[in-house]
């Protein structure tokens, strides 16, 4: 019986010296930290000031979007539908989708504007390059764009920037194409299948402007795209009409026919072929970016961060020696 408690008292003395030989570290990081405070404090001012002149120096980023709802698909789609059943494979031949599957009109459209083809097809016949890959600063008073001088010279439209091959002095497409797409955004919701279009750009007329040529060019591509393949395919079914004189196959060659030329028709007289818009892009009056507190916060609490730590690793090294 002695001897259990013996061992109880020994294990509690020793219990008692872990709590304080921590209590002690503690201690000891504290008065470590409390000796460096005038290295924190330093190390944090320098680190407070320049967050304020890093965010001070950040332009106004301005962001502009178009909520956009998937366009009915109205372009004959019962009859083809109906058509779709019996005559499947005839179709498939010539082109022709009757509707049983493939991809949605909708993300494919999503896809395209994402794609490099049309994003360099966009920047070129739109001329955005300067704006683009060269804008320094918005002008609020005569709504004009600055340029970086070393990259591009507005007055005479001449690109000056120095750099090395391949590249040259203008930009080439796919420079503009890894820029473009971070300041564009294109959300889907699941639930609703509504559609957001979103620029940001230092000009809030810039990004307005952009969104409403991305939503006119996207339908314009889409049903550029649908109409030729109705075409292709209405060549197709009339050579096969051509070629046979069983009147069966003729009637179902001339209703394939009819359902390509509706296709053609539909894509003619509507101009939201692909997206209607339901809250069209405006001018935005507020900047999207940046959040200047929150960076200096940020900026500030990583300087006293890194200081403390400075403190304390310098510390440790010193008793190692």
């Amino acid at each position: 019986m002695s001897i259990e408690v013996s061992k109880y008292q020994q294990g509690a003395e020793f219990n008692s010296r872990e709590v304080t030989d921590d209590e002690i570290d503690l201690r000891e990081l504290f008065s470590v930290i409390w000796q460096g405070k005038w290295l924190i404090i330093a190390i944090t001012a320098v680190f407070a000031i320049c967050s304020v002149i890093f965010a001070i120096t950040q332009p106004n980023i301005y962001k502009s979007e178009a909520l956009l709802a998937p366009a009915d698909s109205e372009q004959g789609g019962s009859g083809l539908s109906a058509l779709s059943g019996q005559f499947g494979g005839l179709a498939s031949m010539a082109g022709i989708n009757l509707g049983g599957g493939g991809v949605d009109k909708t993300l494919m459209a999503i896809e395209v504007i994402k794609s490099r083809q049309f994003t360099s097809d966009f920047i070129q016949s739109h001329h955005l390059l300067p704006d683009l890959m060269a804008a320094k600063k918005w002008n609020l008073k005569d709504n004009s764009i600055s340029y970086d001088e070393d990259l591009y010279n507005a007055l005479e439209s001449k690109w000056v920037r120095e750099v090395k091959p391949p590249y040259k002095s203008e930009p080439s497409m796919q420079e503009a194409y890894k820029v473009f797409s971070k300041i564009i955004a294109i959300n889907a919701e699941k639930d609703t299948g509504m559609v957001t279009v979103s620029v940001e750009h230092l000009s809030p007329l810039v990004a307005q402007q952009w969104v409403n040529w991305l939503v006119t060019d996207i339908n314009n591509e889409m049903k550029q795209r649908d109409v030729a393949e109705a075409n292709r395919s209405k060549v197709f079914l009339q050579t096969q009409i051509q070629q046979t004189n069983v009147a069966d196959i003729r009637s179902i060659l001339y209703k394939l026919i009819e359902e390509q030329t509706k296709t053609i028709m539909f894509a003619e007289v509507r101009d939201e072929y692909v997206f209607k818009t339901i809250d069209p892009a405006i001018v935005a009056e507020e900047k999207f970016k940046p959040q200047r507190a929150l960076v200096c916060i940020v900026g500030t609490l990583f300087g006293g961060f890194l200081a403390t730590l400075l403190v304390l690793i310098r510390f440790f090294l010193r008793k190692a020696d």
